[in-house]
């Protein structure tokens, strides 16, 4: 009993900070590229073998394989954004383009904590239940209320990117998922985690775009606003073979409430919900102390239409004159960041060097979601990452504890496109990464 009490309130207080921290985690599109610190030192594989209590946000049937459990860490983590501006083509004609002031800008806000928390306990020797709670996020910028003295000529532009003050958003998402898994047999397990969400989101200096919003007054510097919803990961994983096992998760489109305070942004009167996604892989035991992953994940973001839209210069012109609201800012039709579905490729080696010592390198890929016709609104999202390498190790202590280790450094991604304001001046959209975190595991 008493250490039920001790686990319980150890619980409160971990999601308590969970629920307070914001997430920032843009990698692959706006998911993180793994979860859980033994995940993040290969590249976030591990689809086919659960080494934390963070496996439900991967895959729920591996948690009936890792015992009685909790895991509790923080990453820092530091994303660098930036966007440059081209040369006028030309003169704009004030009443049809929307030119940018030339020059390079970069984001504010370039560290983050970030922490997770997990815990499982076995019900009987074939089935456990668990609770993971872990965060996405990454539509994070934060550009100054720079000059622009071209376009102020007229004082029409006083400062900002889209002459608005200040510009940028703040996304925060937040998972709590609890989990039952039970081992099928000996070699093979199932698992179930229906997922409570929560995210929160803010956005600031677009209210040069209020006469092609359906609703002017809830499109931007609204303060932050916030949703909850569900969604269930399912999750099988076994041996097919000595020495190689073979797993599979799908994790449905989360359901959302809808940003009622920035109706007159995000399509469908403010909705944004979290596209589905599905992973499969397998992890091979290549040598006695050695494992070699390879996982596949899918994302569907254009299934969600605040994502998935394309900017539609001209459906939002017509909202500006009056003649058809349906591409007004908001509305189903409405322009969104534009973003495709991402496949990502995710290998990573590990391999035990001694009883107390294990060590992980990684590396994943996945085309960045942003089309070079989309690069307009995705200043605010510049979620181009590409390449993830990562360096991980264990360290045992005892019998009953762990401290895991996970490095990250995403090199320089950049796409670049025509304003779709202002055919012929180049945006280019740039950005690197880094992230470290650690855990500590108790088993009991």
């Amino acid at each position: 009993m008493r250490k039920f009490v001790r686990q319980s309130t150890v619980f409160a207080c971990l999601a308590a900070g969970l629920g307070a921290a914001g997430m920032a985690q843009a990698t692959n599109g706006y998911f993180s590229h793994g979860y859980g610190t033994t995940s993040k030192g290969l590249a976030g594989a591990g689809v086919a073998l659960s080494q934390d209590s963070l496996a439900a946000a991967t895959n729920p049937a591996g948690m009936v394989t890792l015992g009685d459990r909790i895991d509790f860490g923080v990453a820092l983590f530091s994303p660098r954004r930036e966007y440059s501006v081209g040369e006028f083509p030309g003169a704009p004609d004030p009443a049809q383009d929307f030119a940018l002031e030339p020059g390079s800008y970069k984001s504010g806000s370039e560290y983050f904590l970030i922490p997770h928390f997990g815990w499982n306990r076995m019900l009987d020797d074939r089935s456990s239940i668990g609770i993971s709670i872990y965060g996405n996020g990454g539509m994070n910028t934060d550009y100054p209320a720079h000059s622009n003295p071209i376009r102020n000529a007229g004082g029409e532009c006083p400062s900002g990117t889209f002459c608005a003050g200040k510009t940028g958003v703040d996304l925060m998402q937040l998972f709590i998922a609890p989990t039952y898994a039970r081992k099928i047999n000996d070699t093979a397990s199932w698992g179930v985690t229906p997922i409570i969400a929560y995210q929160r989101f803010e956005a600031k200096g677009l209210r040069s775009f209020a006469d092609m919003s359906r609703d002017s007054g809830s499109l931007s510097n609204e303060g932050h606003d916030d949703s909850w919803g569900y969604g269930l990961r399912l999750g099988i994983q076994g041996e097919v073979s000595p020495g190689v096992r073979l797993g599979a998760a799908y994790q449905t489109k989360m359901y959302m409430g809808k940003f009622d305070d920035y109706s007159g942004l995000f399509a469908e009167k403010g909705g944004f919900d979290i596209p589905a996604n599905m992973t499969v892989g397998l992890a091979w035991d290549v040598t006695p102390t050695s494992t070699l992953f390879f996982d596949i994940q899918h994302i569907w973001y254009s299934d969600v239409k605040s994502i998935g839209n394309k900017f539609d210069r001209q459906g939002l012109g017509m909202c500006a004159q009056g003649f058809d609201s349906s591409g007004c800012l908001g509305e189903s039709g409405g322009s969104g960041f534009g973003w495709r579905d991402m496949t990502i490729y995710k290998l990573g080696y590990q391999w035990t060097t001694s009883p107390d010592w294990t060590w992980r390198l990684g590396y994943s890929y996945g085309r960045q979601p942003i089309p070079s016709s989309e690069v307009l609104f995705n200043i605010l999202a510049p979620a181009v990452i590409e390449h993830h390498l990562t360096f991980g190790f264990t360290r045992n202590i005892g019998p009953s504890n762990e401290f895991n280790f996970a490095a990250m450094y995403a090199p320089e991604s950049k796409v670049s496109g025509d304003n779709a304001m202002f055919e012929g001046q180049k945006i280019e959209l740039k950005m690197h990464q880094f992230e470290v975190e650690a855990s500590y595991a108790w088993k009991f």
